[in-house]
């Protein structure tokens, strides 16, 4: 359900989080309501204009209600029955409110940090180890190539939700390029578009550009799957004797001054390729808010499960080009990793 209603906010953007996992999980309003009120045992009442209220709250602003931390609870295990009543989906408060997030007060968002925090998998003392984190629901298994999952803190909207979920990709290989499979690549990039789900609010994008033609691969999922369908960039990298500069046939879609734009990369290493990107698009776009999507972030030394954002090598590159937010899907070892077919 949590899929169905993921795909029902992406295709129609008027329709909020929380009414899509109502409409997957097959309710009338009415019908809400009275599942609500079947979950608390019937020792509540309540109605469907209530459920309307909450709606037109996450809708738009000004207008309606927002439930409150309670209630969001409740309404998770009622929508995760499904449309029978009999199904036991886990939902998660944070997805069922996503694009409204930050228009809840400061204490309530501070209540579902810490209702976040609190479900996270906890280091078992008695063993002193950790226990592995569960996998982000996915539509299908983890590629063979793809290792241990683990928390990443990374630079992010105010009030947005900071911790993403990484996977590593070892290298069996070491000091040679680590070939990805199609299967791992769509991994990648089904892990940025959940990582962009989970943000905290909804995220509209105008453009959607990706860097060179593995970028671009990147940019035209995500652009179909998260953004309905924006306007797809290209931006063609062609190096220099100092650097790199932007080919030509680079394209740049129309779009209005105080634009939202997400930039789709394959990787981040040591060169400052996203700064030199990030400047050029301000220019060009001013005014606009710039998103980070990257697949492979390459760590500082060889343990890829890193501590923090820090020890990344591309971190002091990525802070200083000021994202809004950053998105990175895997981390990896040098000297890196290479897509399917050697797109460039």
């Amino acid at each position: 359900m949590k899929l169905a209603a993921a795909e029902l906010a992406a295709r129609h953007p008027d329709v909020p989080s929380l009414q899509a996992h109502r409409y997957a999980a097959g309710l009338s309003q009415d019908q809400a309501a009275v599942r609500y009120n079947e979950v608390t045992g019937n020792q509540t009442s309540l109605g469907g204009t209530t459920i309307n209220a909450w709606e037109t709250w996450a809708r738009s602003r000004g207008q309606g209600s927002p439930p409150s931390i309670s209630a969001l609870l409740i309404l998770c295990a009622a929508y995760g029955r499904g449309p029978l009543g009999v199904a036991d989906e886990n939902i998660s408060p944070i997805e069922l409110i996503a694009e409204a997030y930050e228009r809840l007060g400061a204490e309530d968002q501070l209540a579902l940090k810490q209702y976040t925090v609190d479900r996270r998998p906890a280091t078992d003392a008695s063993r002193n180890t950790t226990v592995t984190p569960v996998r982000i629901a996915s539509s299908h298994k983890a590629p063979a190539q793809v290792g241990p999952e683990f928390t990443l803190t990374v630079p992010t909207v105010e009030h947005g939700n900071p911790d993403i979920c990484v996977f590593s990709l070892p290298n069996p290989q070491p000091g040679q390029l680590l070939d990805l499979t199609w299967d791992t690549f769509g991994y990648g990039v089904e892990r940025l578009s959940l990582q962009i789900k989970n943000l905290g609010r909804r995220l509209d994008a105008d453009i959607c550009f990706g860097i060179n033609e593995a970028g671009l691969v990147m940019a035209t999922f995500l652009a179909s799957s998260r953004f309905s369908r924006c306007p797809i960039g290209y931006l063609r990298c062609n190096k220099v004797r100092d650097g790199i500069e932007l080919d030509v046939n680079s394209f740049y879609p129309e779009a209005a001054e105080a634009s939202t734009i997400i930039i789709c990369d394959f990787e981040v290493k040591h060169a400052d390729v996203i700064g030199y990107i990030a400047r050029q698009l301000r220019t060009r776009y001013p005014k606009a808010e710039l998103y980070f999507a990257v697949f492979g972030a390459m760590t500082k030394d060889r343990n890829l499960e890193v501590s923090g954002f820090d020890d990344l090598t591309g971190a002091k590159i990525m802070r200083a080009a000021n994202f809004e937010a950053i998105f990175i899907a895997a981390t990896m070892s040098p000297p890196g990793i290479e897509p399917p077919l050697e797109l460039r």
